[in-house]
């Protein structure tokens, strides 16, 4: 009802008459009412006059109705610990794919190897609940296809020249903007689901924590709408895991990294690796070639040029 009412209010920038919203929604001038004070309240500016209602200003903030016809698969909390979190929670009950969890801020938000990701209000924090039909050997091609096509969006949208980093981090110069995380559940030789976490700094400023980091409003020196930013991301990564084989998603992440042909330090929980990275290989892994001309497959670790 609160997207309807935005809807009309939108298509009409002056006043729109309290007996035209109850008539063309079908509900009582009290419901009409009472919809209009909860938006006021969650922060869209809308006049009530003597002729009726008009919109002035709305907030940038991806409530489910923002988002058109996700909006039954949107749930979008002003504070929560961490998305992942209730994420799984909706998995494990049977939520549909594409499902996706939306926060303010986290309070207890993570990255891989079980780090702190800082969320502060301004950007955008998200994970996407997916029931791909594949082994589970092969989702780690939903995580590149994220990357690839997050970097796609901003460059797109923005003009920015961008970067994914082997295994999960996107970069403006050599500075991170967002983190990608991902967890899954399988049974036999099945993905019962999996849920990719997104931590992007949107109007943030990440550099307070992590001076190594940036968000789009310091990039572009202003405000972007993380609605809109959303709502354009989910519907490209949508369109391309539904259209297209994930057996080529290794190539299109390799046009978009710039991880490959420098020098590498790999640290993994087991050891510390040193070399040239020469490639990604099918399974996602990175191949380094070390100071003994040993090829070495890694499949995960934190990645440092030196």
């Amino acid at each position: 009802m609160k997207g309807k009412i935005l809807h009309i209010l939108r298509l009409d920038a002056g006043v729109v008459s309290g007996e035209k919203l109850s008539g063309e929604l079908g509900v009582s001038r009290v419901s009409v009412w009472k919809h209009i004070q909860k938006l006021q309240q969650l922060g869209y500016t809308i006049r009530s006059t003597a002729k009726g209602y008009g919109l002035d200003r709305s907030p940038d903030t991806p409530f489910p109705w923002e988002l058109g016809q996700r909006e039954p698969l949107i749930h979008y909390l002003p504070e929560v610990d961490s998305t992942m979190n209730t994420a799984r929670s909706l998995a494990r009950k049977g939520c549909p794919h594409f499902t996706v969890v939306i926060a303010g801020r986290q309070t207890g938000g993570r990255g891989r190897l079980k780090r702190q990701w800082v969320s502060a209000e301004g950007g955008l924090y998200f994970t996407l609940v997916l029931r791909p039909q594949i082994p589970p050997m092969v989702s780690f091609r939903l995580n590149l296809a994220a990357a690839s096509i997050l970097a796609q969006t901003l460059n797109a949208r923005y003009d920015l020249i961008v970067h994914v980093k082997w295994p999960n981090d996107i970069l403006i110069g050599d500075k991170k903007i967002c983190g990608i995380f991902s967890e899954l559940e399988a049974e036999g030789d099945g993905v019962t689901y999996m849920n990719i976490g997104i931590g992007l700094n949107v109007n943030n400023d990440p550099a307070v924590d992590e001076p190594r980091a940036i968000s789009l409003k310091q990039c572009l020196d202003r405000e972007v709408s993380r609605k809109d930013l959303l709502a354009d991301f989910l519907d490209r990564f949508e369109t391309r895991i539904r259209s297209h084989p994930l057996d080529t998603i290794v190539n299109e992440w390799k046009q978009h990294t710039n991880t490959l042909n420098r020098r590498v330090r790999i640290a993994t929980r087991r050891e510390v690796t040193e070399g040239t990275a020469i490639d990604v290989d099918e399974n996602g892994a990175l191949l380094v070639k070390d100071d003994t001309g040993r090829i070495r497959k890694i499949l995960c670790g934190d990645c440092f040029e030196i």
